[in-house]
């Protein structure tokens, strides 16, 4: 088979099985605009270059259609790198496509009789979503709902002219209209958990403080890819108060970037992890709270090895890779109440769940696991279980991904 993968920052959700579909003898195209991409072995990778807004929109254009525009001139691009590949006689049978930037717009125009196959990452705007979960940020006007709407204008597309979509979680999936679920399969993208292991000799040194951290040892981790409000950041920093109090000897390591992932950027002029730093920072033992930034994956792995408790928040928005590999490396999650985490963790079995906006609970809750992080061997031991059962790449995620791109039936 000719099987074609769209995808803004290729490999990401195409990482494993795009090489393996290579490996089993199919011809494998990969269109992105990633210009360094991990160059994954059989694939050939290429580039399209979208225009940048300025040079398609007047400065007189509302905002909000900028957003909407982006979207149409990376499917215009994408076409045209499509239409291109189709003139040098590469046809696929199969097209796999990440609508989330707005590439799927038009491949079904260029490639009708191939079969269009979408990841349905996140709809946005159904009940139970993200939209207006949190009252802190919620909009009182009817501007969030226009944006929703407008975010979701490139997705509806796709989805309409889909054969079939794929979703990581039943969470997301439940987000879809409709009219497409049953067109929907839920497999997650996988986790090796040959690689996310516990490891009773870890340890990771914190260059900046001067202090090596063991297995073993009083630590409370939080990850993110961005410190803001759509993964609990506000929540956490307020909880860390009442933490310090009851365990003054613990230590919090902190993991993300002081940008904006999802949602609202903070005012102009600040970040979302200073501002909510500032509040709190006055009532905390800053020597014992490490701002570690971004992490490479082998150090951010080695860290939560040695983590006693792994808090981990969201609004009911996309579940984090982090989380599960967290699960697979047998930590000790204090996680929110929020439906994407209900569909992970059992509260008391596997892990525990704290009411996302309860930051008093939380405390109290991760306090109480870093003072039994001796007793939890079964509850960490469940967490691996469950991620080993459902959620392996090799045995279970990654087969079914290419039954689900060749269209396989056994």
């Amino acid at each position: 088979m000719n099987i074609l993968f769209v995808h803004q920052n290729f490999p990401g959700q195409f990482r494993h099985v795009a090489p393996e579909l290579a490996r089993q003898g199919h011809r494998v195209v990969a269109l992105g605009v990633n210009r360094t991409p991990d160059r994954l072995p059989g694939v050939q990778h290429v580039l399209h270059q979208p225009k940048s807004n300025p040079e398609v929109l007047g400065k007189a254009a509302a905002p909000p259609l900028h957003e909407l525009v982006s979207k149409m001139v990376r499917g215009d691009s994408a076409a045209r790198a499509m239409m291109a590949l189709r003139d040098e006689g590469f046809v696929p049978d199969v097209v796999f496509a990440h609508p989330g930037w707005g590439e799927a717009f038009y491949a079904k125009d260029v490639f009708p009789q191939a079969r269009l196959l979408v990841y349905c990452e996140y709809y946005y705007g159904r009940e139970g979503g993200d939209l207006g979960f949190d009252p802190e940020f919620t909009s009182r006007d009817i501007g969030a709902q226009m944006r929703s709407r407008l975010k979701n204008t490139h997705l509806l597309q796709a989805i309409s002219v889909a054969d079939a979509g794929l979703s990581p979680t039943q969470f997301q999936k439940a987000q879809h209209p409709d009219w497409f679920l049953d067109r929907i399969t839920v497999l997650h993208d996988g986790i090796d958990t040959k690689r996310f292991v516990p490891d009773a000799n870890a340890h990771v040194t914190l260059q900046n403080a001067g202090v090596t951290l063991r297995a073993g040892d009083e630590v409370l981790t939080f990850v993110a890819r961005e410190l803001e409000p759509y993964r609990g950041y506000h929540t956490f920093m307020r909880s860390l108060p009442l933490l310090q109090q009851l365990r003054p000897n613990a230590r919090v390591v902190i993991v993300g970037g002081d940008g904006t992932s999802y949602g609202s950027p903070p005012p102009q002029g600040t970040t979302w992890k200073q501002r909510f730093l500032d509040e709190v920072g006055g009532q905390l033992d800053l020597s014992r709270v490490h701002f570690v930034g971004k992490l490479p994956h082998a150090a951010l792995t080695a860290l939560m090895q040695v983590s006693a408790a792994h808090v981990y928040l969201t609004y009911p928005f996309v579940l984090s890779w982090s989380l599960l590999e967290a699960m697979s490396i047998g930590c000790a999650i204090v996680a929110s109440g929020t439906a994407p985490l209900r569909e992970v963790i059992r509260d008391g079995e596997n892990g525990f769940l704290t009411d996302f906006f309860d930051a008093q609970a939380l405390a109290r809750k991760a306090a109480e696991v870093l003072e039994r992080r001796a007793e939890l061997a079964h509850v960490r031991a469940a967490a691996r279980e469950l991620v080993v059962a459902g959620y392996d790449l090799q045995a279970h995620c990654l087969p079914g991904w290419v039954r689900f791109v060749t269209g396989a039936t056994d």
